[in-house]
């Protein structure tokens, strides 16, 4: 039984000293973990905006921007194509009808038929005041205004046409002055048909003289109803009225016929115009697509090829790869794509509707996307729990490097606007590329980006220096405190050490006591059974062994 006591108590010493090991172990892996902090405030530091960060938001706002160009400079090429005229393809805007046509609300969209024109030679017909408005007279036969029509106005119509004698004129039963004044013949019929109609067999008949200079400009029906003195002019002239009205009515129905096919050529023509014209900034709109998609995928292999260039194997076979990879990535980007072709669509469509000014919006939707970014950057960058223990003086440097990158995009932007606007002035810089805009343009969203991204990367220097002074302070401070730790573990291992050798030696003593007591226990239970079985002959050597384990166990 004493032995297995023995047993259990150099268990318990063991045990004792393994505790102390894994307390040894824990300081000196807190003393690691101190140590490994000093490194982390370098790798924070590169966590954030720096120089390369602001050239990759430069590069992707040019490229925003020249992509953009791409597309406005569609839109800008399909006005110059469509006769300075924005897109329209409203039938207004293509189908003539008689009523805008009197109002001076032309479809100027219409190509096949020049309507302004027409409207500009009809109004010219008229005589005009000094204010430049029609002037009316009043029909002494029906008490309406007419606008008086000019001499040369009329010319056409007599001219190298029958005019008869001095007893029978040539008589036009439709006057001429009533084809001028009709806005439906002069919308739908050009001026060589409108006399080809006024001097035509149906149209145009033998009158007697006094009679033709008595009926001047009034039609036909206004002119026989009308009364002098109490008689008609069929008495007056000894004409027959009835023949009369029968040629003005057949006069007017070839007059009404022409008009309504001409108003049919004039629909006719109008619906092949507007055809044109979508068809026309379907193309632009789908040439744009394919130029900033093929645009993206050069990008891609560019970008594949620079990283090409800085490999260690440069062959053949691996910029192949390269490549297969950069079409790989353009391919596998589809939804990215298909967003920026549609981009692409809308802003040839909006440029066309709306002119060069969709250029200026775009880029004031590139400064406030990018000052969006920008804010939503910093304030993430903030409520980052990473970033909550860092030195205030840090933590706003480094949300100003955020901020001065947005700015910088921003600069690009304005500052591409003013070269471009300086350089349009030289006529070299003004030569259009197709599709892609003026030299101008293209060298003024570049220069713009590279000062906006020197001036950027110089002010984010400065503001790294001042983060980097920072944190250097930061870690030497926290170097100290790190320092100060270790020291303490050190302390703390040296007296955990200590108390585990004291403890070991207060063990081992009892150990040793307690052995010696128990052999001293053995031995005397053993003399005392030689004892009891003592002899006399051998009575003086038994006390002298009683009396030395007497004094063992003493």
């Amino acid at each position: 039984m004493e032995t297995k006591n023995a047993v259990i108590s150099d268990q318990n010493i063991l045990k004792e000293s393994l505790d102390f090991d894994e307390l040894e172990s824990k300081l000196q892996e807190e003393l690691d973990r101190n140590i490994a902090e000093l490194e982390i405030l370098e790798e924070q530091r590169e966590e954030i905006g720096n120089p390369e960060a602001l050239g990759n938001i430069i590069m992707n706002t040019v490229w925003e921007q020249f992509v953009n160009q791409i597309a406005v400079t569609a839109g800008e090429d399909f006005i110059r194509e469509n006769n300075g005229l924005t897109l329209d393809l409203s039938k207004e805007a293509h189908i003539q009808t008689t009523e805008n046509f009197a109002k001076g609300n032309i479809a100027t969209h219409n190509t096949e038929i020049n309507y302004q024109e027409r409207y500009d030679n009809w109004q010219d017909s008229f005589k005009r005041d000094e204010n430049g408005n029609i002037v009316m007279r009043k029909d002494h036969r029906t008490g309406k205004e007419k606008a008086v029509v000019k001499e040369e106005a009329r010319a056409p119509f007599d001219k190298g046409r029958p005019k008869g004698s001095k007893t029978t004129h040539m008589d036009h039963d439709i006057p001429a002055a009533e084809i001028i004044r009709d806005p439906e013949a002069n919308a739908h019929l050009t001026r060589a048909e409108q006399v080809e109609f006024a001097n035509s067999k149906v149209n145009l008949h033998e009158l007697d003289a006094s009679a033709n200079e008595s009926k001047g400009d009034s039609t036909m029906v206004e002119w026989l109803n009308s009364e002098r003195n109490g008689q008609k002019p069929a008495d007056r002239f000894g004409l027959d009225e009835e023949k009369l009205m029968e040629q003005d009515r057949m006069a007017r129905e070839e007059c009404e016929r022409l008009k309504k096919e001409g108003e049919k050529k004039s629909i006719k023509a109008g619906k092949k115009s507007r055809r044109a014209e979508a068809f026309r900034i379907t193309g632009k709109a789908a040439r744009a697509v394919f130029m900033q998609l093929l645009a993206e995928l050069l990008r891609k292999i560019i970008r594949k090829f620079v990283l090409w260039l800085k490999s260690t194997e440069r062959t053949l076979a691996s910029l192949l790869t390269f490549i297969k990879d950069a079409v790989v990535s353009f391919v596998s980007d589809v939804q990215k794509n298909l967003i920026i072709a549609g981009n692409a669509a809308l802003t040839v469509i909006a440029t066309s509707i709306l002119g060069p000014v969709v250029k200026t919006i775009k880029n004031a939707w590139i400064l406030l996307k990018q000052g969006w970014v920008s804010l939503k950057e910093a304030v993430a960058y903030v409520k980052n729990p990473k970033n909550r223990n860092k030195p205030t003086g840090i933590l706003v440097a480094e949300v100003g490097k955020i901020i001065m990158a947005g700015l910088s995009v921003s600069g690009a932007v304005i500052l591409g606007d003013v070269i471009e606007k300086g350089l349009m002035a030289v006529p070299l810089f003004a030569v259009e590329i197709p599709l892609l805009g003026s030299m101008a343009n293209l060298i003024g969203i570049f220069m713009g980006a590279v000062i906006a991204g020197i001036l950027g990367a110089l002010a984010l220097h400065f503001i790294d220096r001042l983060i980097a002074n920072r944190q250097k302070a930061a870690m030497t401070e926290r170097l100290i405190d790190t320092g100060n730790d270790i020291l303490k573990t050190q302390r703390e291992i040296i007296a955990v050490n200590e108390l585990k050798t004291e403890k070991n030696r207060r063990n081992v003593t009892q150990n040793i006591k307690d052995r010696h007591q128990m052999a001293a226990n053995i031995m005397k239970a053993t003399t005392d059974s030689i004892m009891s079985k003592k002899t006399e002959n051998h009575d003086d050597e038994f006390q002298e062994m009683n009396s030395r384990l007497g004094r063992l166990l003493n």
